[in-house]
């Protein structure tokens, strides 16, 4: 496996499936799951999830139809005034940001978009890894996700 080659077709898949308010969600692979799909050359990237303000889900990167990559993730909103609008506006804006010196698994470190405040941290590399990632809305936490991954083999 090619990491620098998997983490440049992740950086483009994710900012083309649901970072982008234009991708279009692909046929459920799973009983009412949401699902988006991109692919380029001998990858496909696959990303599954349920829920909205309280969800789960899981991305699958495919080289020649084999898993080779995959990432878990859990996200609870913790104020009930916020709406998934709000949280959404923060996490897609976060998402379609460059992840600086951070691994493309999520967003940047830091992400600020009006009074939205997105903080990312991640421990270890493509091949494994797990972080956390937060969203302030007027500097109270609102928002609380988990992910972890790695290579498939």
């Amino acid at each position: 496996m090619n990491i620098e080659h998997l983490s440049s077709f992740l950086k483009v898949a994710k900012k083309n499936t649901y970072a982008s308010e234009s991708a279009k969600k692909v046929e459920s692979q799973r009983l009412k799951s949401k699902d988006y799909e991109y692919s380029e050359g001998n990858f496909l990237y696959h990303d599954t999830y349920f829920g909205g303000t309280n969800f789960i889900g899981e991305e699958i990167v495919y080289e020649n139809d084999n898993p080779v990559w995959g990432m878990n993730y859990n996200g609870y909103v913790l104020d009930k005034n916020v709406t998934e609008v709000e949280i959404d506006k923060s996490l897609r804006g976060a998402l379609k940001q460059d992840s600086g010196d951070l691994i493309p698994v999520r967003g940047p470190k830091y992400y600020k978009v009006e009074n939205l405040e997105y903080k990312n941290k991640i421990e270890g590399d493509l091949t494994k890894f797990e972080g956390k990632e937060e969203v302030y809305k007027d500097n109270k936490l609102i928002y609380s996700a988990l992910f972890h991954g790695g290579l498939i083999s």
